[in-house]
């Protein structure tokens, strides 16, 4: 059974985003974006209550810009998807998890030493340039539980 229901037109889509944001950073940094993205369709909390689909993941608004940089911007996200990327999507959606991304809903590039904290929320761990931030104790219980 999957972590989050999905169609082919998700994992093509969340290929696109995994490939944008971290295609520098090799499989490994792929599969953590591709965590975090499937972290927020299963979180029942915070900025992601009413966010329960790979496409309403990807295309969210926050503050007047999409969460993700690369919808913004443009960059890889409008090339098409590549097998390696589906590939990496299809293990994220149906088993992959790992730390720094397993619980985290949130990731970032610093161009320097990753905070503590960022927006309220504790540091994980990092990988390569990203950055990875978990939900504050209580405030996300869905996360770790998967409910």
């Amino acid at each position: 059974m999957p972590r989050v229901p999905y169609r082919n037109s998700d994992v093509a889509l969340m290929a696109r985003m995994m490939r944008a944001e971290a295609e520098g950073e090799g499989k490994q940094g792929m599969l953590y974006v591709g965590n975090v993205i499937v972290n927020r369709a299963k979180a029942a909390c915070l900025d992601f209550a009413d966010v329960r689909t790979i496409r309403q993941v990807i295309y969210q608004v926050q503050g007047g810009n999409y969460s993700f940089e690369a919808v913004q911007k443009g960059n890889l996200f409008y090339n098409p998807a590549r097998s390696v990327e589906k590939r990496l999507a299809r293990k994220n959606l149906n088993y992959w998890s790992q730390l720094p991304a397993k619980y985290s809903l949130w990731y970032f590039n610093p161009y320097g030493p990753c905070p503590d904290t960022w927006y309220g929320q504790p540091f994980a761990g990092q990988f390569k340039n990203h950055c990875y931030y978990e939900p504050a104790a209580g405030t996300c219980a869905s996360v770790y539980t998967g409910a």
